[in-house]
């Protein structure tokens, strides 16, 4: 049997990297930690905002997220996740670095996404910014360079709130600003099989956007759940 690893803490399976960020993380954001069923550990990586992470083309930033990555699994975390899809730039990098499995992006489900789906259905992406999301990106995590992407209004009181770090916008304008969002990209496309919500951010409103539009919604939350379940697996009683 392998060595059993050293640990400072016990019983926390899933290290959360943070975005420096100051906005309101509702209910069923990745930042919240009433989201979540099972204890994480947050670490936030300070001086890295949504405008360094949305900028990411080039190794740059690596480091304090590898460095914070680093410290949660010396800690004791058996897996890292982190709180923007953007990092998807730095899938690789981590994975390789960390000696646990890492899922930086919600976008790294798409592909998988994409397999579920009758041959004639795409996986389409709602992002953040579309203008931020590179092929580089998808590249990252196995998706096709033309997957669908779509991208939340420059103007939007859901991309200031985050850009400005403004925690007074209610839950009902963020949540019709991702509703309105999703409806102009699914407007006149029937090849949308599911939706891939890059953004972390939008997770507290997967339900409403199932609800609206009939489709299956994934997003960090999914992907956290699945990442849990195979470091933390079930114990059933012997029959």
């Amino acid at each position: 049997m392998p060595e059993a690893r050293k640990k400072k803490f016990y019983g926390v399976t899933i290290g959360i990297l943070m975005v420096e960020t100051y906005f309101r993380r509702f209910a069923g954001d990745i930042g919240n930690g009433t989201t979540w069923p099972f204890p994480v550990q947050y670490r936030v990586v300070r001086g890295v905002g949504p405008s360094v992470v949305t900028a990411l083309h080039t190794t740059d930033a690596l480091e304090p997220f590898r460095q914070a990555a680093r410290e949660l699994v010396e800690d004791g975390v058996d897996g890292i996740v982190t709180t923007c899809g953007f990092l998807a730039w730095y899938q690789r990098e981590l994975a390789e670095d960390c000696g646990v499995p890492v899922a930086a992006s919600a976008l790294l489900q798409v592909p998988v996404v994409e397999r579920l789906l009758p041959a004639n259905k795409r996986a389409g992406v709602l992002t953040f910014s579309a203008e931020s999301l590179t092929p580089k990106h998808l590249e990252a995590v196995g998706a096709a360079a033309d997957t669908p992407v779509y991208g939340m209004p420059r103007h939007s009181e859901f991309v200031r709130a985050i850009r400005e770090g403004d925690p007074t916008v209610p839950y009902a304008v963020w949540q019709q600003d991702v509703l309105t969002a999703a409806g102009e990209f699914l407007s006149g496309r029937d090849d949308i099989g599911a939706l891939v919500l890059e953004c972390t951010n939008m997770t507290p409103f997967s339900a409403a956007l199932a609800d609206r539009f009939g489709l299956p919604v994934f997003d960090v939350v999914t992907l956290v759940h699945w990442l849990h379940g195979a470091l933390s697996p079930r114990r059933y009683p012997p029959a």
